[in-house]
């Protein structure tokens, strides 16, 4: 272990982008509370604090709309200026930076530098001098492709920040899970009902699964399954999914912009199964250990779910939707040269048996 980093008490961990973003770094967030005994703060977008603020890893949190990153209301340079200052009263000992590997590190990199924090680390594809204290060189993806939550727990361990386990930490409170109870009580399934849920929403048109097929699959699933069908979107994704739910019979409900994050995560954990767009939810549902279908769009092969038992249907993103970042293009001129059309109602069916055989396997 390197003594300098060994004797940080107060780091700062970088990561602006969604929810699922954060919670894929969170073994590695975990790793630096473990090693090093140590208050972390974590600075995150709007989308992705409140799992920060649910996260026992972290003890605080800071929030900034990040212009390097998707985001709708970009904060400006003088929203960063003063950043930098208040991250500077803060007094940390060291910055993590964690990203992407499609994603550029410098600006993130430049705001510790200007906070004047003496220990920065993250990974960098050209050579950063003074900016960082410890520079890991950028191999992915051209060398190799690992899972985003390895590819951040390879990070810290550069600096002897070794987890004792490598498992998602999400505990919830007994009031989110009653009141989630409550919730779908006043829906219609009852307490000790099983259900799925099959959750439509997602953060980027090129992600979606027609809602034509979502209504087969649930015809079919509840043929074949029998269990209650929970849907579940944000609340500006909710006509879309009430859209869907009317289309079904009455063992489908629609409960979009129903839950809280708590409450939501609540539902995923005494579903049977989820069948998700890979999205922020595939990773809250890997966190609470229910089997997993992911209608997953071709764009990152690092982000599929972890740790938990799971079936990946992927599919082509359309051309005109394509990401036009080159590091994105080579990804998908490597990995998803061949067309691969929509998972058919059929395939997701099976898929759901798969994961339900398995559920059962390890309850035995």
């Amino acid at each position: 272990m390197k003594k300098a980093w060994s004797d940080c008490k107060n780091i700062l961990c970088i990561r602006v982008d969604n929810m699922g973003d954060l919670m894929m770094s969170s073994p590695a967030i975990n790793a630096l509370k473990e090693s090093f005994s140590c208050k972390i703060t974590v600075l995150t977008s709007p989308k992705a604090s409140d799992l920060a603020r649910l996260l026992p890893c972290i003890d605080d949190v800071m929030v900034c709309e990040a212009a390097w990153v998707k985001s709708e209301n970009a904060d400006t340079p003088s929203d960063y200026i003063a950043l930098a200052e208040e991250i500077k009263k803060r007094d940390f000992d060291a910055c993590i930076i964690f990203t992407v590997y499609s994603q550029n590190p410098m600006p993130a990199i430049i705001l510790a530098y200007l906070a004047e924090i003496p220990l920065r680390l993250a990974y960098c594809r050209e050579n950063p001098y003074h900016l960082l204290s410890d520079w890991v060189p950028e191999r992915e993806p051209y060398a190799i492709i690992k899972h985003q939550v390895q590819r951040d727990l390879d990070l810290v361990a550069e600096i002897g920040a070794i987890p004792t386990h490598q498992n998602y930490d999400l505990p919830l409170t007994k009031s989110a899970i009653n009141s989630a109870q409550r919730k779908l009580n006043e829906k219609g399934i009852s307490p000790n009902c099983s259900y799925m849920v099959f959750h439509c929403g997602v953060s980027e048109p090129k992600r979606e699964y027609p809602a034509n097929l979502w209504i087969e699959t649930a015809k079919l699933a509840g043929a074949i399954f029998g269990f209650p069908i929970v849907f579940t979107g944000s609340k500006s994704e909710k006509p879309r999914i009430d859209e869907i739910q009317e289309a079904l019979d009455k063992n489908c409900i629609s409960c979009a912009g129903l839950f809280s994050l708590e409450e939501f995560i609540a539902v995923l954990k005494e579903a049977v199964v989820v069948v998700s767009v890979n999205t922020g939810t595939i990773h809250l549902s890997a966190a609470v250990q229910t089997p997993t279908v992911v209608l997953y769009a071709q764009s990152n092969p690092q982000h599929t779910p972890w740790n938990v038992v799971n079936s990946v249907l992927d599919f082509s993103i359309p051309e005109n939707l394509k990401s036009k970042n080159e590091v994105i293009s080579y990804v998908d001129q490597l990995l998803y040269f061949e067309e691969k059309p929509y998972p058919s109602p059929e395939e997701v069916c099976n898929s759901i048996k798969g994961m339900l055989s398995s559920s059962l396997k390890t309850t035995l």
